[in-house]
């Protein structure tokens, strides 16, 4: 192995920090002693700035070196250039280690931002420095399409800062290929940001997450609902902390790398110009202030378009894998991951046809969605499909694709951006084909839809998004469906 750098020798010799602190503020600690090395990052702050810093150390010099260079990095610097503080600035700092001692400065750099985080955290939503339209916060979730949000907001000039959400996942299981709750991809979200040079916070929304998001998901599926957790999660947590993290950290606007876009004037949501790739469903029950600041630069982009930039400027995630629908969840499928959060266990329960009679068994009606066609187990003349499941008898109902067909919704917690015209287009799932339509407020937050054609595979708990001329006008979660389309009113 090479020998140290002269920069790193100058951090051996004489540690900057070691010791820690007597009193930190905040603490970060990564690594693992059965890996080898474990680094401990101390701070304390004032008025902005990072008035002190030490560390703690456990594994080989390069650990030690980087751990100084940190804190030399750190003491004295404003906080905004303590989140710059990454992998790549502190082996700069130490004259380049080499891939053989990486790991050594990937685990400082991980404590660093651990530290960042506990200090951020508990101050979510307080006012930090006075809010600017010209700084954008931006959610970073490791991928590419919010790598090039980022890069393309900074090259418009715009002041930007990345900010990544840790969420919970399933202890219970292995997590999916690619995962938004993976460390890896929080990593690979500040490894974007230090190539852009710019700011990165992680904040730690695992626990809010699980309540708002994993445990609402669970008990609908008890109860016999089908609740779209991405729609939940944008809805009630995600842009909540964005907002949040925003104005500590002094940003006046907001921005995601989701394909949708913001039409000018009216802050409604629109469809992006890629209808594969289209998004505006999975935002459809965000409010009009957090419109009025969003930022959604890959609207007018197609996939491959988002690649070739992030390939072209040479970004760490240039070629990271797509993200699974439903991160928390991981390998192993919904039904396994119920029986473990929702106090559900296997249930042997009759398959019934439409007369009610029995054509099969199950082992759990949360086991099966509206719509579903395989893995019945029933011997008809004719395919047959899931048309309801029922919870409190733990009874699943099934007939041929026909009695599917619906034509009349009910909705509650109905959102209305817009008055829609006569008809609109209306989506019951992701990329599920617009169907024409009309919405009838029928009272407080509630409404019906009454479609021209009959939608398939209309489940409780989805949610229903109205779209105007390609703005999204107004959003409702399914109550229940039916056959014909006369309404409340007739």
């Amino acid at each position: 192995m090479p020998p140290y750098p002269p920069e790193a020798m100058r951090h051996l010799a004489a540690p900057v920090g070691a010791g820690g602190l007597p009193a930190p503020e905040a603490r970060g600690e990564a690594g693992a002693a059965s890996c080898g090395d474990v680094a401990v990052i101390e701070i304390a702050v004032r008025d902005g700035r990072v008035a002190g810093a030490g560390f703690r150390v456990h594994g080989c010099g390069a650990t030690t070196a980087a751990a100084s260079a940190a804190c030399e990095a750190l003491r004295g610097a404003m906080l905004d250039d303590a989140l710059r503080v990454s992998t790549a600035s502190l082996d700069r700092a130490l004259g380049g280690l080499g891939p053989a001692r990486r790991h050594g400065v990937e685990v400082v750099a991980d404590a660093v931002a651990a530290a960042l985080e506990q200090w951020h955290g508990p101050r979510l939503g307080q006012p930090g420095t006075a809010p600017s339209d010209g700084r954008v916060a931006v959610a970073m979730s490791g991928g590419v399409d919010s790598a090039v949000a980022a890069l393309l907001l900074a090259e418009q000039g715009l002041d930007v800062v990345g900010v990544t959400m840790r969420l919970w996942h399933d202890p219970g299981a292995d997590r999916a290929e690619r995962s938004c709750c993976a460390p890896e991809t929080v990593r690979l979200a500040r490894d974007t940001c230090a190539a852009l040079g710019v700011p990165h916070l992680t904040i730690d929304a695992s626990d809010r997450f699980r309540r708002e998001v994993v445990e609402a998901f669970a008990r609908g599926y008890a109860e016999g609902r089908t609740p779209n957790p991405c729609i939940t999660c944008n809805g009630e947590v995600r842009f909540r902390i964005l907002s949040e993290a925003a104005a500590l950290l002094g940003a006046g606007r907001l921005a995601t790398g989701h394909y949708a876009r913001v039409t000018p004037g009216d802050a409604l949501l629109g469809c992006a110009a890629d209808a594969a790739k289209d998004q505006s469903y999975m935002l459809a029950r965000l409010d009009r202030h957090t419109l009025a600041r969003l930022e959604l630069p890959l609207g007018d982009l197609t996939k491959s378009e988002v690649r070739a930039i992030a390939a072209d400027r040479g970004l760490p995630a240039a070629d990271a894998v797509e993200s699974q629908d439903v991160c928390f969840v991981g390998t192993g499928g919904y039904g396994p991951f119920l029986e473990r959060h929702s106090g559900l266990a296997p249930r042997p329960g009759p398959i019934v046809d439409q007369e009610g009679t029995v054509v099969g068994t199950h082992d759990g009606f949360w086991r099966y969605t509206v719509g579903q066609r395989r893995g019945l187990g029933v011997a008809a003349g004719e395919p047959q499909y899931v048309l309801a499941t029922d919870a409190d008898r733990n009874e699943v109902v099934v007939g041929p694709r026909p009695a599917l067909a619906r034509q009349r919704i009910e909705l509650a917690d109905v959102v209305v951006h817009e008055a829609p015209g006569r008809a609109v287009d209306v989506r019951i799932r992701h990329h599920g084909r617009p169907l024409r339509g009309h919405l009838l407020i029928t009272g407080d937050a509630t409404g019906e839809v009454v479609l021209e054609d009959a939608a398939e595979a209309v489940a409780p708990g989805q949610t229903a998004a109205l779209y105007d001329e390609g703005r999204l006008v107004a959003a409702g979660t399914i109550v229940r469906a039916h056959a014909g389309r006369h309404t409340t009113e007739d």
